[in-house]
């Protein structure tokens, strides 16, 4: 298995030929940096229909994405805080899910996601993925655009669907792994 991981970084990074895989920040280092995070604080949560939604977490969601038809929710808290992941589509019909952090009483979109093929990725993200020395191939990938602009790729372990074992930032053509997860 080690040596299949070994195999496809060499793949990425032969592959790599847009943007720039940076390296970690901090001192020099001649390992590269692996990618697996930590296993991230549990979460209550629940589901909610679209028509029970807070008409502030609603009114948001709708000014963010004009039109969007919400077909599911979740209400997740942790650590004291509370989150909305909204998922539907847009007028287009394209798939989308925003995710949402109350803050002072008042929602706010925070991510905006959606789901694509690991092909897809830029091939920086992939070059930086598959060189880490605990590197797998996702089962599943989550684009996640940021407010400033910053995409995460989440990457799924395959048999571990419950929360992304690796991320991915993805600026200006710059990829670093990222060392831990977002609140949400």
């Amino acid at each position: 298995m080690r040596g299949q991981a070994w195999l496809m970084a060499g793949v990425m990074l032969a592959s790599a030929g847009c943007g720039k895989a940076e390296a970690p920040a901090g001192p020099e280092t001649t390992a590269p940096e692996k990618a697996v995070l930590a296993d991230g604080p549990a979460a209550e949560i629940n589901e909610i229909a679209a028509a029970d939604l807070p008409k502030a977490v609603r009114n948001a969601v709708l000014a963010k994405v004009p039109g969007m038809t919400i077909a599911e929710a979740e209400r997740k808290e942790r650590g004291g805080m509370t989150f909305y992941d909204v998922e539907g589509t847009r007028a287009d019909g394209s798939a989308v899910e925003l995710d949402l952090i109350e803050e002072a009483g008042a929602y706010k979109v925070v991510e905006m996601q959606r789901d694509i093929a690991w092909a897809d990725a830029p091939a920086a993200v992939k070059a930086v993925a598959g060189a880490a020395p605990d590197a797998f191939v996702p089962a599943r990938v989550i684009e996640s655009t940021q407010n400033d602009g910053t995409i995460i790729y989440e990457l799924f372990a395959p048999g571990k669907a419950d929360e992304p074992a690796a991320e991915i930032d993805w600026k200006d053509g710059k990829a670093a792994i990222r060392r831990t997860r977002n609140a949400y």
